[in-house]
C-alpha cells in the first residue's frame, strides 16, 4: 500500500476501536520477523507494532514496507515504532512514540490527520495529555512486572484501567502479559492488550494469538439487543 493510497482515518480508527490484541515485534532478522508477523496475522491479531531498536534504519523501512503489504491484505493495522520517517514512507497505518520519543504533537504535525498516532502513558494525567495533544490510543503499563522494563513502577491492571478510564481513546494493557494473566486484567476492566515476549516466544505464535482472542471475546450471547453487543473499554464513538 503506498504512501497516496492509505485508507482514510475514519476506517483506520474502526479498526482500532476493535482491536483487542495488538502484537509488538522483537528484534531480529528481517526474514524471521516477517514469518512471525504473518503467523500472528493467521492467528487473528488485530494490529502489529513493528519496533526494532538495533536494525539499521534502511533495513527497516524495507521490513515496513513488506510488513504494510502484508497486514493491508489481512486487514490489520501497521505501527511503527519511534521512526516516523519509516512510517510515512512504507505506508504504514501509524506511529507509536513512547515517552521519551518525539512529542506527539510535533509528532502529529509530521504525519498529519491520516495516520493512527498512539502514545505511552502510565498515569491518568498523561493519559489525557497525550489524548488532548493528538494521541489516537495509549499503550499503558506496565501491568506487569517485565524485564524488559525494570526501572519502570508497575502499575497493575488497575492502574491501566484508571488510565483507560480517564480517556476516550483506546488503551492496550501492556508490560509482562501473558495468557495466564488475561483473566486478571479482564477482572479489572481491561480488554485490549499488547504481547512481545510471550507471543513472539510461543512454540506456536499462531496458536498463541488464537488462545488469547478466545480469553478475551467471550462467545456472543444468542441475542444482543438492537444495540449490539458492547465495544471494548474506551474508544471514540465513530457512529454507524
Amino acid at each position: 500500500m503506498s504512501a497516496e493510497g492509505r485508507e482514510p482515518r475514519d476506517d483506520r480508527l474502526r479498526r482500532l476501536n476493535a482491536a483487542r490484541i495488538y502484537a509488538i515485534t522483537p528484534d531480529g532478522d528481517p526474514a524471521a520477523v516477517r514469518r512471525l508477523v504473518g503467523a500472528w496475522l493467521r492467528g487473528g491479531a488485530d494490529a502489529i507494532q513493528l519496533r526494532q531498536k538495533t536494525m539499521p534504519r534502511g533495513q527497516v523501512l524495507e521490513l515496513a514496507c513488506a510488513l504494510a503489504a502484508d497486514c493491508a491484505a489481512a486487514g490489520v493495522l501497521l505501527m511503527v515504532n519511534d521512526h516516523v520517517d519509516v512510517a510515512v514512507l512504507s505506508g504504514a497505518d501509524g506511529v507509536h512514540v513512547g515517552q521519551d520519543d518525539l512529542s506527539v504533537a510535533a509528532v502529529r504535525l509530521v504525519v498529519g490527520p491520516a495516520l493512527v498516532v498512539g502514545a505511552s502513558a502510565s498515569t491518568p494525567a498523561a493519559g489525557r495529555e497525550a489524548e488532548l495533544a493528538g494521541a489516537d490510543y495509549l499503550g499503558s503499563g506496565p501491568a506487569f512486572p517485565t524485564p524488559l522494563k525494570t526501572e519502570k513502577q508497575v502499575i497493575g491492571p488497575g492502574g491501566v484501567a484508571a488510565v483507560a478510564a480517564a480517556v476516550r481513546i483506546p488503551v492496550f494493557a501492556i508490560g509482562g502479559i501473558e495468557r495466564s494473566r488475561l483473566a486478571e486484567l479482564r477482572a479489572s476492566g481491561v480488554e485490549r492488550v499488547c504481547g512481545i515476549r510471550a507471543l513472539a516466544h510461543a512454540p506456536d505464535p499462531e496458536a498463541e494469538v488464537r488462545a488469547w482472542r478466545d480469553e478475551l471475546i467471550p462467545p456472543s450471547p444468542p441475542c444482543s439487543g438492537p444495540g449490539g453487543p458492547p465495544s471494548p473499554q474506551g474508544g471514540r464513538d465513530l457512529g454507524p
